[in-house]
């Protein structure tokens, strides 16, 4: 087989929607956050289920955003510690360590990547004392829910609370409802290559009135004033009473919290607008392709673990896990692939045991995390994307055979 084309991981393709949507922000004069945010923060609530949204400018701004929400509102300390997946994006720990917390990490789940109840539930056990931890973020990765109602429940028991990382599972259900709705608040991504695109973009869900005034002012630099009532040329602010006072006032330059810039241009909230409306299209055209390469590579399950197929998964992409190491490498198998034009991308890595950023974890879960450590060394993915047509995914699998030498 001749290398005639690129199947990418991902893709975007700006169609005429797209096109206008653009050019409807650039016609506006309104580039910064204004009524494009507003209503994708509207829609995107409505979508998921949550009373409030607060878009940000990436997934990492959400998580950081929530997390020293949380913070906030919980009067935690510089280190508490917070319980998350080993197996993930490295942007979910950076977020916990960026807003001064610690990350502990417990194993994964083989078949579909999340953290488990039974894993949170062994570490739980053997706590210093009923305060060591606060936080639960599990991480929903490849779209795959993880186990909400029993991590609910943990967390109810032992007065922790719940954050989602929702970051690639836009419209994944568990029990009939979607991620990002299960729990005091959730974190998304709308990178280039999630199933909700936008280039860079973020968001935050939640019910609770407290945690979406503070996200509000978190990703704008702490600013103490989070309505959208205030008469700015008058220097008025209802929120802000005990400044009216000061000479010159002005409501947008007064700060009552240290925070970060994770404001956003109207270009992605416009984007994600109408990418959007195609939300269910994306998510069954990912689930068709799903089914179609497990149906043509089920010859290779003796060598490979194919994605466990759900119509209640929203697939980032195809994640594949070497079952045989002796047989097949992983390193060889993706070098064949590209190399046939099929992109390839590895699953992340055990980010303490594997990510050299957290090297200094190493010998603290050596030999802890044995399935978050195999699947590092042995899972990868490639595109099971929106983009891909019925000649594509022939074109897949015919690269699978070649690079596993016809072994069938």
């Amino acid at each position: 087989m001749k290398k005639a084309k690129l199947i990418r991981v991902g893709d975007f393709q700006l169609g005429e929607d797209e096109r206008e949507s653009i050019l409807e922000v650039l016609v506006s004069g309104r580039l910064s956050e204004g009524p494009k945010v507003a209503q994708f923060e509207k829609e995107w609530a409505r979508y998921v289920g949550t009373t409030y949204s607060v878009a940000t400018s990436s997934g990492s701004g959400a998580l950081m955003a929530g997390l020293a929400a949380l913070k906030h509102l919980m009067g935690l300390p510089r280190g508490a510690k917070v319980i998350t997946s080993p197996l993930t994006y490295i942007a979910t720990s950076s977020a916990i360590s960026h807003v001064g917390f610690e990350p502990v990490y417990v194993d994964v789940d083989r078949r579909t990547f999340g953290i488990t109840p039974e894993n949170i539930r062994a570490l739980l056990q053997n706590a210093s004392g009923p305060d060591e931890y606060a936080i639960i973020l599990p991480v929903h990765l490849m779209g795959y829910p993880v186990e909400m109602d029993e991590i609910n429940r943990i967390a109810d028991e032992r007065g922790l609370v719940v954050f989602e990382d929702s970051a690639q599972a836009h419209g994944s259900r568990y029990k009939g409802r979607l991620t990002g709705s299960l729990s005091l608040a959730a974190a998304f991504s709308f990178y280039i290559a999630h199933n909700i695109q936008a280039g860079e973009m973020g968001a935050l869900t939640t019910n609770d009135p407290e945690i979406n005034r503070l996200v509000r002012k978190i990703k704008a630099q702490g600013r103490a004033c989070d309505c959208l009532v205030c008469t700015r040329d008058e220097g008025y602010c209802p929120q802000l009473v005990d400044y009216q006072g000061q000479e010159d006032f002005d409501p947008r330059f007064v700060h009552d919290l240290i925070g970060y810039n994770f404001k956003l241009m109207e270009f992605q909230a416009a984007l994600g607008l109408v990418q959007l409306k195609k939300a269910d299209w994306i998510i069954q055209k990912r689930q068709s392709n799903v089914k179609y390469l497990n149906e043509h590579l089920a010859a290779y399950e003796d060598v490979l673990q194919l994605p466990v197929y759900s119509e209640d998964v929203s697939y980032l992409a195809y994640p594949i896990v070497i079952r045989r190491p002796d047989l097949v490498s992983r390193k060889e198998l993706r070098k064949t692939l590209e190399a046939n034009g099929v992109e390839t991308r590895p699953l992340f890595g055990c980010i303490p045991t594997q990510q050299p950023a957290y090297g200094y974890l190493k010998s603290q879960y050596e030999g802890k995390l044995p399935n978050a450590d195999y699947l590092g060394l042995n899972a990868f993915y490639v595109g099971s994307h929106q983009y891909l047509t019925e000649d594509d995914l022939a074109y897949m699998v015919e690269a699978f055979h070649k690079s596993l030498g016809g072994r069938r």
